[in-house]
């Protein structure tokens, strides 16, 4: 059976946007493997931390996915990250998805001796299955039995094998310190493990995500001084540590009693290896009690913060906002994002939601940086919403932090709901921030009977002088209009040996800037033919040829015999480079 034809909105309106958005990543990351097809029934790999890999599997009838399910702890709104990056790349990848067969016809295949054989080892290798195949058993029995106790089994946490982790990561690491090695050996793998107890926090599972965090940063603080004895440090880990523990405290209800301790313990250890626990410490303290936050999550305040903000308060208002989103708190949501001025957010929110108008109309006066008017953009064009979304992206060409990605985006939407003004205005903008010969061709295409006018404008734009790193883009684009004394200019400081920008302006500048051919490229050749360095003889006879091309053009046949000569006499001696030279006789 084909797959269903699967949008973007789909996906988006099936997930919310933190699952979208991780899932996203994960696709252009390439973390989906061994995707297959069964029949109705879509099957993949996903990569998760470096110590975990997802099963995802999604059935489909004829018309739209009917259920998505994957091996991750997930279990709160709509589809979770690994099931989206399985369905965009379904979607986007035009992979060829192998063709497997279904579970009936393998089965089929099967008398009842070899069934049970299989089922036996099945459960050897997985003992777990022996409870899902005993509430099988049972519904025979006792039809009203409807969900497995397998379903609500919650994954133990063994405290004592993260320890010996952790310990094995800092063992392993110093020995290779040890025997010279001058990469950081500690920081992927412990990030792995940071990355697992953010894991359960993101599926409201804190209980979980504080036990490993509290096993590994004692472990890791108790080896603190060996670290730092073998050049150790705690950089790379510090601010992610920090978020793990702060989306683990705002993920569970921690007891009176027991916030005190942790309290002390954070502060002890952001003392001992000197990393800033401040979100973390402060996470504790509000809980989601904290009477201002309430009122404002309510609605009934705008100021969280009365007095001096807290260090890290935004960035621990986006952790809180995360969670409402996973929770579909949307109220609360959309209420702290616009007390705590988070536009992005907030606008994203509204738009995700399906209130465009609202959106829309939020925008015009919230709207302050082209990044958000990009990222608002992005989903009402995902939505369908194209007027609106151009509405939005023609807006934040003007504002601040405009991007070559945005611009870009933007022509591009322009051309498809056929606005060729706005996709010419969005083209210039793009060459404006990185010119390109492919964006000035761009533009003439959309120019059409004003590109003469338009044509000036962008050439004052490569001779400014900010632009000096543009050079390819200047040799391009001053090579198309027959600007060879500005192709010149561009190349003037290009010292590479090899250069073909230079190649380029020499062959255009042959027959009208013949002696600055002869002078720059004899120049280039010395350099190489008296730097010693053989394997490079055959660029300077690059360089020499058009020497020679520039003498010609000239009617100088005598003065380049001359020169060759001169050559000849003074590097005679260096027989490869002699070697060489007889492609000069070539025509």
């Amino acid at each position: 059976m084909p797959i269903p034809k699967i949008s973007k909105a789909i996906i988006r309106n099936n997930s919310n946007t933190s699952s979208y958005n991780r899932g996203e990543d994960y696709y252009e990351n390439e973390a989906v493997s061994d995707l297959k097809i069964r029949g109705n029934l879509i099957q993949a790999e996903v990569e998760g931390s470096k110590f975990n890999e997802y099963q995802v599997s999604i059935e489909f009838d004829a018309s739209e996915i009917t259920s998505a399910y994957c091996t991750c702890p997930y279990d709160n709104d709509g589809w979770c990250k690994h099931i989206v990056a399985t369905l965009l790349t379904c979607s986007l990848a035009n992979k060829i998805i192998e063709e497997r067969p279904t579970l009936e016809h393998l089965l089929n295949r099967l008398d009842h001796q070899q069934t049970q054989s299989l089922v036996q080892e099945l459960v050897e290798k997985n003992p777990e299955l022996i409870d899902d195949i005993e509430w099988f058993v049972s519904l025979i029995d006792s039809p009203t039995a409807t969900k497995s106790p397998a379903s609500s089994r919650r994954p133990q946490i063994d405290v004592a094998s993260i320890r010996n982790r952790v310990r094995q990561i800092i063992e392993d690491g110093i020995e290779q310190l040890e025997y010279g090695s001058e990469e950081d050996p500690f920081s992927e793998e412990l990030l792995a493990i940071i990355e697992e107890a953010q894991e359960f926090a993101q599926n409201s599972d804190g209980n979980h995500a504080l036990a490993i965090l509290e096993a590994m940063t004692t472990t890791y603080v108790d080896a603190w001084d060996e670290l730092t004895n073998y050049g150790g440090d705690s950089y790379s880990i510090a601010e992610p540590l920090n978020y793990a523990w702060t989306e683990a405290i705002l993920s569970t209800d921690i007891p009176e009693e027991d916030v005190t301790d942790l309290q002390i313990m954070l502060e002890s250890w952001q003392d001992e290896i000197g990393i800033d626990l401040a979100m973390s410490l402060e996470a504790l303290r509000q809980g989601w009690n904290y009477e201002p936050l309430q009122q404002v999550m309510k609605g009934d305040s705008t100021q969280l913060y009365r007095d001096t903000r807290p260090d890290g308060a935004s960035d621990l208002t986006l952790v809180r906002l995360a969670y409402l989103e996973r929770q579909s708190r949307y109220p609360e949501y959309l209420n702290l994002a616009a007390a705590e001025g988070m536009t992005l957010q907030y606008l994203t929110q509204l738009a995700a939601l399906g209130r465009v108008s609202e959106a829309m109309s939020a925008a015009e006066t919230q709207m302050n940086t082209a990044k958000v008017a990009f990222a608002l953009a992005k989903i009402l064009s995902d939505d369908g919403c194209l007027s609106e979304a151009l509405n939005i992206s023609q807006t934040g060409l003007s504002l601040p932090e405009c991007t070559y990605e945005f611009a870009s985006w933007t022509s591009n939407l322009a051309k498809q709901v056929g606005d060729i003004s706005t996709a010419l205005e969005a083209s210039i903008v793009a060459f404006e921030i990185t010119p390109s010969f492919e964006d000035y061709t761009n533009v003439e295409e959309l120019a059409g009977e004003i590109w003469s006018e338009v044509k000036q404008d962008l050439l004052q734009v490569l001779r400014e002088p900010k632009n000096w790193y543009r050079d390819y883009a200047k040799v391009d684009i001053f090579l198309h209009e027959g600007l060879i004394d500005e192709a010149i200019e561009a190349v003037k400081k290009d010292s590479y040996y090899r250069s073909e920008s230079v190649h380029r302006v020499m062959e255009a500048a042959i027959s009208s800037h013949s002696d600055w051919v002869i002078d720059n490229a004899q120049t280039r050749a010395a350099a190489i033919m008296n730097s010693g360095k053989a394997d490079r003889y055959h660029e300077a006879v690059k360089w020499l040829k058009k020497v020679k091309a520039a003498y010609f053009q000239l009617g100088q046949q005598a003065e380049w015999s001359t020169y060759r000569s001169q050559l000849e006499q003074e590097y005679g001696r260096k027989r490869k480079l002699m070697e060489l030279f007889k492609e000069l006789d070539k025509p």
